[in-house]
């Protein structure tokens, strides 16, 4: 496995974001094993990112998000769709920026030092698989750019997904 460089979150957010997109490249390769790149992605970025407390996947399981690799403290096992920020994004396929979770209606709190937070979904053929939630102890901490470069990064992630691969979220499958 080839050594990943430091990125230096200094540089414009765009160059920033694409360096960590060439990074994930590198460590996926040819892996196709879902968990195994959830995990690294949520590794690579809790590392990359300045300023989180917080970074994981939620996969979609019938009517609920159930956790899936992550970094940081422990955190709630199950989100049910369209409650909280997790399940919200999820609900509304798209990507879900807030800037102050106490202010975040039906927010749930799984670290209370969480001060904001982004949620990006993962769409496979318009349907939701999950969604990668970041966290930050600091207000305001995600823009516009942020989610533009958050979601190059679930791109490339979900570019490295099989069909075989990816969660069966068929009608038996989910409620087992």
């Amino acid at each position: 496995m080839k050594t990943l460089e430091r990125v230096e979150p200094a540089q414009p957010k765009t160059a920033f974001y694409q360096r960590i997109c060439e990074q994930l490249q590198e460590l996926i390769g040819e892996e196709a094993n879902f968990v195994a790149n959830a995990a690294n992605t949520a590794a690579l970025l809790f590392h990359t990112l300045p300023d989180v407390n917080w970074v994981g996947f939620y996969i979609a399981q019938g009517e609920e998000l159930v956790l899936g690799p992550f970094q940081g403290r422990p955190a709630c096992v199950r989100i049910p769709l369209g409650k909280g920020a997790c399940g919200t994004a999820a609900e509304q396929e798209k990507t879900l920026i807030v800037p102050d979770v106490d202010r975040f209606p039906g927010h749930i709190a799984c670290d209370t030092a969480s001060r904001s937070e982004i949620v990006v979904p993962l769409l496979n053929w318009g349907r939701v698989l999950g969604v990668l939630d970041i966290d930050s102890p600091s207000l305001n901490r995600f823009d516009e750019e942020d989610q533009e470069g958050l979601e190059s990064v679930i791109s490339v992630f979900l570019h490295s997904q099989t069909t075989n691969d990816l969660p069966d979220l068929s009608e038996g499958a989910a409620d087992s």
